[in-house]
């Protein structure tokens, strides 16, 4: 990663000029946390929640910042006290052990995609290429609003413990299962021309990833998110062999 992605890699949300508003409000730092706090609440020992989730914002962005700096796995807990201005103890009425905070913030990107892609209009899925289009938007969109996050999980694969690497196995595995469902789909009524839809779907998700890791090299080009996943769904219907979408395949 070049010195502008990992200084990029920081942000704790995008700007507002490349994603929906109402996407930036939902994947907010404050919005995830507060998810975060709801599905933890047998562990985090704060009663009042909104103490609790301002206190989590606090932890997961300095986590976040930190991991950016460091790396996750070189991170001690007290670097992440001092960073989110909490005392140890009052770090430890949120968390026990940095395994515990990987794993919180690992289960909210898998749960942001599951929901944000399972989230497709009924009209929209009725059509396998409108539904794929809109997969590969979404995708970026939600990237976009959960860039830190993202660049997190997938810039710290490699040093994972086995549960934490296990969990993001997994939601990549969903990732391509969601594509490779739609791809299937479209096979099925002769929309789209794929011998393997799940190896398909395995080559479009790098094409996702090339966002978050090199935003800035398509930055640099002029390329905003919504350029991108237009650009991206180009390339897919022409590999895909798209029927009936105009000169697609030949624009290629």
């Amino acid at each position: 990663m070049g010195a502008d992605e990992t200084a990029e890699a920081g942000e704790t949300q995008a700007p507002g000029t490349d994603a929906p508003g109402n996407a930036l409000e939902a994947h907010s730092l404050e919005a995830l946390s507060a998810r975060i706090h709801e599905r933890h609440r047998d562990l985090i020992k704060v009663q009042k929640p909104h103490v609790a989730v301002a206190n989590l914002a606090r932890i997961i962005d300095a986590a976040l910042k930190l991991s950016n700096r460091h790396g996750f796995h070189a991170m001690t807990l007290r670097q992440l006290a001092a960073e989110s201005g909490l005392s140890m103890g009052g770090l430890y009425s949120y968390l026990d052990s940095k395994d515990t905070l990987l794993l919180m913030i690992l289960a909210e990107v898998a749960h942001a995609v599951e929901a944000e892609l399972g989230s497709a209009p009924q009209a929209v899925r009725a059509d396998p290429a409108a539904h794929l289009n809109w997969l590969i938007a979404a995708h970026v969109r939600l990237s976009e609003a959960m860039h830190a996050w993202f660049v997190f999980a997938y810039m710290e694969a490699k040093a994972f413990p086995p549960e934490a690497r296990k969990r993001a196995i997994d939601s990549e595995r969903l990732t391509e299962r969601i594509f490779a469902d739609v791809i299937a789909q479209g096979v099925r009524q002769g929309v789209f021309a794929a011998e393997d839809p799940l190896f398909a779907a395995t080559l479009i998700k790098p094409l996702l990833q090339d966002w978050y890791v090199k935003r800035s090299k398509y930055r640099e080009r002029g390329i905003d998110a919504q350029t991108y996943a237009a650009q991206v769904t180009r390339f897919v219907e022409g590999a895909l062999a798209v029927r009936g979408r105009g000169d697609a395949a030949a624009a290629i």
